[in-house]
């Protein structure tokens, strides 16, 4: 049970995750063993070269068929291969990543003018709700919360 359970659980509330959160489903999909190891690995490496090497995790409009197209494989070769090497679906692969970028310029003095809403379009997420449920997944608490935790530690 992930902490956030334990914690609503612990006070007789409801196990109801905030910011709409969802339990991860391990989906048995057979094409995803079907793929050769060094295919694999070669999309695996193209693949963090775009989204992390060329930042296009920052742009909003980046979709996995606009991947697809620059790997030149379809999406579904693709959903594979980010789900087998990196265990987790385009979507999540992204706010990852933005989430990261996020958690520095969060703590960062040089931004510590730029609103939470600036940061999180900066990062890539298109809208506030987006940016608020994915910083809570990987962090546990609002960005807010964490930026104001931080410079109080600082101080």
């Amino acid at each position: 049970m992930r902490e956030i359970e334990k914690n609503t659980a612990s006070e007789g509330k409801p196990n109801k995750l905030p910011y709409n959160l969802r339990e991860k489903k391990i989906k048995n999909a057979p094409y995803r063993d079907m793929i050769r190891a060094e295919l694999a690995d070669d999309l695996y490496d193209k693949i963090l070269s775009i989204i992390v090497v060329g930042k296009k995790y920052k742009d909003p409009n980046y979709s996995a068929k606009d991947l697809a197209k620059d790997l030149k494989t379809n999406t579904r070769y693709l959903s594979a291969v980010i789900n087998s090497r990196f265990g987790m679906n385009y979507s999540c692969l992204l706010n990852e990543y933005r989430i990261k970028d996020a958690l520095h310029l969060l703590t960062d003095k040089r931004y510590a003018e730029k609103t939470i809403e600036e940061i999180s379009a900066m990062v890539g997420f298109s809208n506030r709700q987006s940016f608020y449920a994915a910083f809570y997944k990987y962090v546990g608490s609002t960005p807010a919360g964490f930026r104001k935790q931080k410079w109080e530690q600082k101080k």
